[in-house]
């Protein structure tokens, strides 16, 4: 069956009128990788002069993507040149990511396995470089960047969240980090870890609607944090699979407790005997 006229008609009409004109998703996602490499990984030695050369190539990918989204060429050269000036203390930030989970994770034995192997790692990377374009008011480059990062590790951070030093990610497939969340130093998170909104909708989308996480506070898996006045005080850990709606003072273990019963010999009750 052919495609109807009105329906080629609209569709065209409707992609002219984008306002994304015809920006290149795929062009960031080759952006986010090559900068990583060109950072981190070890099989990328260059000399100085290679670097400089690099460093300019990605100069020029962010301005034409920046240049997409922008008719004002003068603004775009100044993004991208903000970006590239902030890079360096984004980099330092990363480095202390990695040392943490150097430090604090018995399965890793070096830097360089960090570098190559850690999705936690990546997500955190992706996180910091999205936020940077986040923070000077660049929209849909840092969305793009972390759902590529998401689509990677499994791994969803907003890129308007606020995530302080030492960040450390562990296994980390299924956490989820909202946008107004603010997270402090020495922070560690395990896999299925939400920290959510307590309301989706629409109306609130301009107000604090996410958690707080001070400083060295360590949330197991499957943990979900939710509200925007929730607040988890600073050395608190919190236990696998909870719920918090609210407070939780400074210093505090939270956590389920499992009731163990040893079976004697007698049959299971009916409901307990299944089978998968």
């Amino acid at each position: 069956m052919e495609t109807s006229e009105y329906f080629i008609e609209k569709i065209f009409k409707k992609k002219q009128s984008n306002s994304i004109g015809f920006f290149d998703k795929n062009t960031t996602e080759v952006f986010v990788k090559e900068l990583y490499k060109v950072l981190f990984l070890p099989q990328h030695i260059h000399t100085e002069d290679k670097l400089r050369k690099d460093f300019a190539r990605l100069h020029n990918t962010l301005l034409n993507l920046i240049n997409s989204i922008t008719e004002d060429k003068i603004l775009a050269e100044q993004q991208a040149d903000l970006f590239f000036e902030a890079l360096p203390g984004i980099y330092d930030k990363l480095i202390l990511d990695a040392d943490a989970i150097l430090e604090f994770d018995p399965a890793t034995e070096s830097l360089e396995e960090i570098l190559l192997a850690y999705p936690g790692f990546f997500a955190t990377y992706a996180y910091r470089i999205s936020h940077q374009l986040w923070n000077q008011e660049i929209k849909i480059i840092p969305r793009i960047i972390s759902e590529y990062a998401h689509s990677k590790t499994g791994i969803d951070i907003h890129p308007g969240a606020k995530i302080g030093d030492h960040f450390f990610i562990d296994h980390g497939t299924g956490i989820v980090i909202g946008e107004t969340t603010i997270i402090g130093n020495h922070v560690k998170l395990y896999q299925g870890v939400t920290l959510g909104a307590l309301h989706v909708s629409k109306e609130n989308a301009n107000q604090k609607r996410h958690p707080n996480i001070e400083d060295h506070v360590i949330i197991y898996s499957g943990a979900t944090i939710l509200g925007g006045n929730t607040t988890i005080g600073r050395e608190s850990i919190i236990g696998g699979n909870v719920w918090i709606t609210q407070d939780v003072p400074s210093h505090s273990l939270v956590y389920h407790k499992s009731e163990i019963k040893i079976k004697d010999n007698s049959s299971l009750p009916e409901s307990l005997t299944f089978v998968i």
